[in-house]
């Protein structure tokens, strides 16, 4: 059985990151792999069999018609033979021309009648055949390059678990996170924020749970979201789906998602191998103040 994973997304998004990490673990990598190429490519592994786990890289380098024909290639692949993941990394346009713009780099599809914001819309829309069967779709926009390859090892690399679950805290003043599956709103439940002394806490700190653990609509949201997930993440796992994201947002991201993330957390651990945590806007604020110590 050959195990594929593409890697795809607009240039700059941290696909050679993705690409490294999984050869580091001993994934056979090739970048920049024609579309045309990856179907010949499987029947050659196919018939080998001396290597299980591949990954590719498929971009908007390759030619604009081939990249229209790579949904019916995937398709094509027999479930006997491979299973397949289609990894999507992509960031705000803005980042990306940052990135560009430290790095010096020329994007592939700029030219003297494409400046680089104009070459990232059009390899968007290259690259939608690819997005549009996106199974995890991961936005790199306040990733740091360790941050990137700490997540592409617990949701890429992890070939044992079958399905990912990850909880992720958001501020919803800083926009819903793109890559989000499922998104809960909980800023309808009462905030610490207007406890002076709860202020500049965060639900990882024990008054702030303590908080929140005595209010009726804080334990009635729990339950109901614990009993939602309960029915129906076994329903998108029968439904072959691998990754699943669930953001939980509350206005400044720290105090009530947070807290509801972590319980969340607590209660799916045991009931799923492969199940993660993560808090948008804390890091943010942990990234803060490393950079001004």
């Amino acid at each position: 059985m050959i195990s594929l994973t593409i890697i795809s997304g607009r240039s700059g998004s941290g696909k050679s990151t993705a690409l490294h990490v999984l050869e580091d673990i001993g994934h056979y990598c090739i970048d920049n792999l024609p579309v045309t190429l990856l179907r010949p490519l499987i029947d050659q592994l196919t018939r080998d069999q001396s290597i299980q786990n591949v990954a590719v890289g498929i971009d908007a380098r390759n030619i604009a018609e081939d990249l229209v024909e790579f949904p019916e290639v995937v398709l094509s692949f027999d479930e006997a033979l491979v299973t397949s993941k289609i990894i999507y990394l992509d960031s705000l346009s803005s980042s990306l021309v940052e990135r560009f713009s430290e790095t010096r780099r020329k994007h592939p599809l700029s030219d003297h009648k494409r400046d680089l914001r104009e070459a990232l819309d059009y390899e968007r829309n290259l690259l939608s055949p690819i997005s549009g069967m996106a199974d995890l779709s991961i936005d790199t926009t306040d990733l740091t390059i360790h941050e990137l390859r700490d997540l592409v090892k617990s949701r890429i690399a992890h070939r044992a678990h079958e399905f990912a679950l990850l909880f992720q805290s958001f501020a919803y003043k800083n926009g819903v996170p793109v890559d989000a599956d499922i998104v809960f709103d909980v800023r309808c439940l009462p905030n610490p924020h207007w406890k002076e002394n709860l202020r500049n806490m965060t639900g990882l700190d024990e008054p702030v749970q303590q908080f929140l653990d005595e209010q009726n609509d804080f334990r009635e949201m729990l339950t109901d979201l614990t009993t939602l997930l309960q029915s129906w993440l076994p329903r998108f796992k029968e439904n072959n789906k691998s990754y699943m994201t669930i953001a939980i947002g509350c206005t400044g991201g720290q105090h009530r998602s947070v807290y509801t993330c972590l319980k969340l957390f607590h209660h799916f651990t045991p009931q799923w191998d492969n199940v993660q945590i993560r808090h948008r806007e804390l890091r943010k604020i942990q990234v803060k103040q490393v950079n001004h110590i």
